[in-house]
């Protein structure tokens, strides 16, 4: 079996379609058509992947992404949101609620199945256990853990990606497009923008710790992690 992916969405037929599209692709489903009902899906199997739809009766889907990230039992669990809002404004709101990709409605199964692959394959990629620290900064790549000062942080999983990422290759200035081939893995749905919106979404975290600005912008080129704040 491929993996375990939660559909969220409020509409039967958009459930439907999303399962049978997934099932024929070798995963297995779980359907909600709420709030409450993906939160006692989870408890019940905890999915490898979820599929958001934003707007939902009662509690909306962006909420429902930023309090699954809040939460450490469910922070690593990658996101997709599904949303009519095609606008960058809309894209960049759901990308800042946690969400780790962002399909916009109506999609083709083929987009979808190709952004599902590519999520799961980024979170599940073996990796050589590894720490890496500067400073008091720490990633620790087998837990999936990362902290400054022993306090941990809350990262998603591509969040995470791109942190250990910069701190492997320090020093250097990586372009947008550098850093999707190298954290992203070259996948041609995803948006430089994306870029942005997740380096901004490190550093808010970063920032509590002093390390916010580690992470420095080179104009007109891109980003470089440097082990001494600028």
């Amino acid at each position: 079996m491929a993996g375990q992916i939660l559909i969220v969405d409020d509409e039967p037929g958009i459930r439907q379609m999303l399962s049978f599209t997934l099932a024929g692709d070798g995963y297995a489903c779980t359907e909600a058509g709420d709030i409450e009902e993906a939160h006692n899906a989870i408890q019940a199997r905890r999915p490898d992947l979820i599929l958001l739809d934003w707007m939902l009766p009662g509690i909306s889907g962006l909420d429902f992404a930023r309090r699954l990230k809040r939460d450490s039992r469910t922070a690593d669990i990658p996101v997709i949101m599904l949303t009519a809002k095609g606008e960058e404004s809309e894209k960049i709101k759901g990308l800042d609620s946690g969400a780790d990709d962002y399909i916009t409605k109506p999609f083709s199964t083929r987009e979808l199945l190709a952004r599902v692959r590519a999520l799961l394959r980024r979170t599940r990629t073996p990796e050589e256990a590894k720490v890496v620290t500067v400073n008091a900064l720490k990633l620790d790549t087998q837990t999936h853990r990362a902290a400054i000062d022993d306090r941990p942080l809350e990262l998603s999983p591509t969040e995470f990606r791109l942190l250990y990422f910069f701190l492997t290759h320090p020093e250097r200035v990586y372009s947008r497009s550098q850093l999707l081939d190298e954290v992203w893995g070259n996948e041609a749905y995803i948006e430089e923008r994306t870029v942005d919106v997740h380096i901004r979404r490190l550093r808010k975290i970063l920032e509590p710790h002093g390390y916010d600005d580690y992470i420095q912008t080179v104009r007109s080129v891109g980003y470089r992690f440097s082990t001494q704040p600028a």
